[in-house]
């Protein structure tokens, strides 16, 4: 098969033609047809995450070795089945679901692989992933048939849609009426406008530091919209919003976004963290308890929540984020893009 990975840690991605893996056991060979290209790829290409204070947290401590074929929002085409591969087609178009584990444990057998504490084997960070011809599935279970949804769109929905779709579960219920703050424009903030409009949420606030990105948020259906540009910020957002809210998803994640995102949070209100910019978070530990708060991580999400999310798109329910198609063979210039900062929504690295 052909691959474009990373050889070394922030140098171009590389063209390599490697061993097409032979499916065994359970195991489900594809090839790929769409790749979506993720904020998560560019940690994993720079090899390491900002864990505030000056200190980075290696991903090849971590178990991550190169070469690496990057990609986890994959779409692909069955090729052939392993021996004890049952319930899916040769020739079925499936989304890939990433994010497994061991596969044998009671975490990954009621499948929430992505809480697995045994084994970490994610597409595209542990194992060869989207960003090459063809693709392993550990099991049929890790395939979601898109329906008539468009492929590109539904590559997204792998790591992009069902991110924001757990995250956003996290917060829920509310009533429709109080705001809900978004922190980030990109793909994964405008995945969550439609996520919470397609839940029947009304009041949509969102943050970002990119006049062009706010504008799309708004056009996407956002109710207001806060400018996180200059200092300042939680006041604009209390303003937005009315005075504190309940809930914050902060889909960038950084030391400055979950600062303001921290202070405008009203008793019992939720911080939810999803994004992995980096940095870190003080807190004024009283107020925890006095104020009833919760700050609750969000690592992307299950076989379960993607099913959900794909029926909740095939009844109409969201809109497609702008997506851009580029060839696999771009995928170096695609990632280029997203380190800076010219992505509105998402690229899809699709097949020849």
């Amino acid at each position: 098969m052909r691959a474009w990975a990373v050889v070394e840690n922030g140098a171009d991605l590389q063209e390599l033609e490697l061993p097409t893996p032979e499916p065994q056991g359970t195991e489900v060979l594809l090839e790929v047809t769409h790749c979506g290209v993720c904020h998560s790829d560019l940690h994993i290409w720079e090899g390491y995450y900002d864990m505030g204070g000056g200190k980075h947290m290696s991903l090849k401590d971590r178990g991550v070795a190169l070469p690496l074929a990057m990609g986890h929002e994959i779409v692909g085409r069955v090729s052939k089945l392993g021996p004890d591969a049952t319930g899916v087609a040769v020739g079925a178009v499936r989304i890939v679901f990433p994010w497994v584990g061991c596969g044998q444990c009671e975490r990954c057998l009621a499948e929430e692989d992505n809480m697995c504490v045994v084994a970490n084997r994610s597409l595209g960070v542990y194992q060869n992933g989207g960003y090459a011809t063809h693709v392993v599935a550990p099991h049929p279970r890790h395939l979601i048939d898109p329906g008539t949804l468009d492929p590109a769109l539904a590559a997204t929905y792998a790591c992009s849609g069902v991110t924001v779709y757990s995250a956003v579960r996290k917060v829920l219920p509310i009533a429709p009426t109080e705001p809900i703050v978004v922190v980030g424009a990109g793909g994964l903030g405008l995945n969550a406008i439609e996520v919470l409009k397609a839940l029947g949420h009304m009041r949509i606030v969102v943050v970002d530091v990119n006049a062009e990105k706010l504008q799309s948020a708004m056009k996407a259906g956002a109710t207001a919209v806060v400018d996180a540009s200059t200092p300042g910020t939680t006041q604009r957002i209390l303003d937005a919003c009315g005075g504190p809210m309940l809930a914050v998803v902060d889909l960038v994640n950084g030391t400055a976004t979950a600062a303001f995102a921290f202070a405008a949070l009203r008793k019992g209100g939720k911080l939810v963290q999803v994004g992995l910019f980096g940095g870190e978070l003080t807190l004024p530990l009283p107020l925890m308890p006095i104020r009833a708060l919760t700050v609750q991580g969000s690592y992307v999400g299950n076989p379960k929540e993607l099913r959900e999310l794909v029926a909740l798109a095939q009844n109409g329910g969201i809109t497609a984020l702008p997506i851009t198609q580029m060839p696999q063979s771009s995928a170096n210039t695609a990632l280029q893009r997203l380190r800076d900062g010219k992505v509105t929504g998402r690229i899809v690295l699709t097949a020849a």
